[in-house]
């Protein structure tokens, strides 16, 4: 082994070294962000807040550290590789064939479980959300409004970050619109709260936009809250759905608890 060769992976490894602790320290601004908002989720209405801003940077960080972690990961691998003794030539074949499905676990690794514990622990509600009823934007159309719909998940794809979910409304079927299949990015979806678990429910101020489930439809539309600090736990929120309108008035309707989430960041109704 050539004084080069040993030079050039030390220089890797202290590479990732840099890398994780670098990870580490943003790791601890997601979390000091994350604490921030939900013990005061209303900061960001204020004029002038920059958490949410913050908040986008930091993960967009994290994701270049992870991706360059992989990559030095790789010529670390591909080094050692070179150094290894040569194996015939149906094992090294095989070998190579390995390293290549190595190198695809690693990056969804990366993806996945090395951003950060709050990312990861994401992934994983995502994956246990099979069968569960969530909100969906299943239809959106360039330049149009967002349309967001009540659909149940199929199936959520790890390594694609994509959800199978089924549109369960018949629709009208004489013109063919029944139940629909659509697989959708993990942006396109939004769980509800637990109809369980009624005291994790969140609190929304009066006068905070949300979305929620349009009485008897299962289409979802932006709302004012008017009551949302509800006396019990189990009670309904009180809400002023947008171009509801009736004898110049906007009625005010009550929504479940677990068919109402908070309204997305940039949407369009």
């Amino acid at each position: 082994m050539s004084g080069p060769d040993i030079a050039g992976i030390l220089e890797n490894s202290k590479e990732l070294d840099r890398l994780r602790k670098e990870q580490e320290e943003v790791l601890l601004e997601i979390n000091k962000l994350h604490k921030k908002l939900q013990t005061n989720p209303e900061v960001v209405e204020k004029p002038g807040d920059t958490s949410l801003s913050k908040l986008r940077y930091f993960y967009t960080h994290a994701k270049e550290l992870a991706e360059n972690e992989v990559n030095v990961s790789n010529q670390l691998l591909n080094k050692l590789e070179v150094l290894l003794p040569s194996a015939p030539q149906g094992q090294q074949r095989r070998r190579m064939e390995g390293n290549e499905q190595k190198k695809k676990r690693m990056k969804v690794d990366a993806d996945i479980t090395r951003l950060s514990p709050s990312i990861r622990s994401h992934l994983e509600s995502c994956s246990n959300l099979k069968g569960e009823q969530v909100a969906a934007k299943v239809r959106p159309e360039e330049g149009e409004k967002d349309e967001w719909f009540v659909v149940k998940v199929l199936h959520f794809d790890r390594e694609s970050r994509e959800f199978e979910v089924l549109d369960e409304d018949p629709g009208d079927e004489e013109e063919g619109t029944g139940q629909r299949r659509y697989k959708l990015p993990m942006s396109h979806i939004i769980p509800f709260p637990k109809r369980t678990d009624p005291a994790n429910a969140p609190e929304y101020s009066p006068g905070r936009h949300v979305l929620a489930v349009y009485p008897g439809t299962t289409a979802l539309y932006k709302a004012t809250v008017v009551n949302g600090h509800r006396k019990r736990k189990i009670d309904d929120y009180v809400l002023e759905f947008d171009d509801d309108e009736e004898n110049g008035a906007l009625p005010q309707r009550t929504v479940p608890f677990h068919r109402v989430v908070a309204l997305p960041e940039g949407h369009r109704q």
